[in-house]
C-alpha cells in the first residue's frame, strides 16, 4: 500500500490509528488492542463527554435554539447531525469550535498514555481518522475492512439508519479506496469477533517486536 509520508514520532510508545469505512468495526480493533496492553483514545467518547458540558450546550443552543436539545437540556445528537448534514455552514462552525477542545483533550491523554509504563502502545481510534488528519500522528494506520452490505446491515440494526443516511454519511467521508491506499495494514471484518482477534493480536505482537528491533 501507498503510505502518506507523515511528521516524525513524537511520542516513545508506538501509536496506531484504526481507520476504515462506517459501520466496519474500528472501534473493536481498537478494544482488541486494548485487552492486549494498549491504551485507547476514544474519540467518540470524547465528543460525548464534550457534548454533556454545560458549555458547549449553551453555545450550540445560542446558535440553533432548542431544537437542538433534548427535553432534559442534553445535546441531541440526532438533531445536531440533521443541522450540520444539510447545513454545509453550520458544519463548518460547529468543527472550528468543538474540534479543537477535542484535540486538546486527546493530546492530554496521549501524553499521559506514554508515561503510563503497563501501556504497551497507543491507539487513536476516531471516525474521521483522516479527515481531520489525525493519522499524522500515527506512526502505523490499520484499516478496518468490511463488505458494504455487512456494514450497512450493522448501520441499520445498531444505529438505526436507512440506506440513504449512510449513503449520505458515507459521501461526506473521504473515499475508501483513499483511505485504504493511504494505510500500512488491513484487517477484515466480516464475520465474528473471534476471527477480526485472530487478525489484530498477531499483527499487534508483530509491529511491537519489528519496533524493538
Amino acid at each position: 500500500m501507498a503510505r502518506e509520508s507523515r511528521p516524525e514520532q513524537k511520542y516513545r510508545k508506538l501509536v496506531i490509528g484504526v481507520a476504515g469505512g462506517i459501520a466496519s468495526g474500528k472501534s473493536l480493533v481498537a478494544s482488541i488492542l486494548g485487552d492486549v496492553g494498549a491504551k485507547v483514545v476514544d474519540s467518540d467518547r470524547l465528543a460525548h463527554e464534550e457534548l454533556s458540558d454545560p458549555e458547549v450546550i449553551a453555545t450550540f443552543r445560542s446558535w440553533w435554539g432548542r431544537r437542538v436539545c433534548t427535553p432534559d437540556g442534553l445535546i441531541d445528537r440526532r438533531a445536531m447531525s440533521d443541522i450540520i448534514f444539510e447545513e454545509p455552514a453550520q458544519r463548518s462552525r460547529m468543527e472550528a469550535y468543538l474540534y479543537p477542545r477535542l484535540e486538546r483533550r486527546r493530546r492530554q491523554m496521549m501524553a499521559a498514555f506514554d508515561d503510563e509504563p503497563a501501556a504497551r502502545a497507543i491507539v487513536v481510534d476516531s471516525p474521521l481518522l483522516y479527515e481531520v488528519g489525525l493519522h499524522k500522528v500515527c506512526e502505523v494506520v490499520v484499516f478496518t475492512e468490511a463488505d458494504r452490505r455487512v456494514r450497512l446491515r450493522r448501520a441499520t440494526e445498531q444505529r438505526g439508519w436507512t440506506e440513504q443516511e449512510f449513503d449520505r454519511r458515507e459521501k461526506l467521508q473521504k473515499s475508501l479506496d483513499t483511505k485504504w491506499q493511504a494505510a500500512d495494514y488491513r484487517v477484515v471484518n466480516n464475520s465474528t469477533v473471534d476471527a477480526l482477534r485472530a487478525q489484530v493480536e498477531p499483527l499487534f505482537e508483530r509491529l511491537l517486536a519489528t519496533r524493538s528491533d
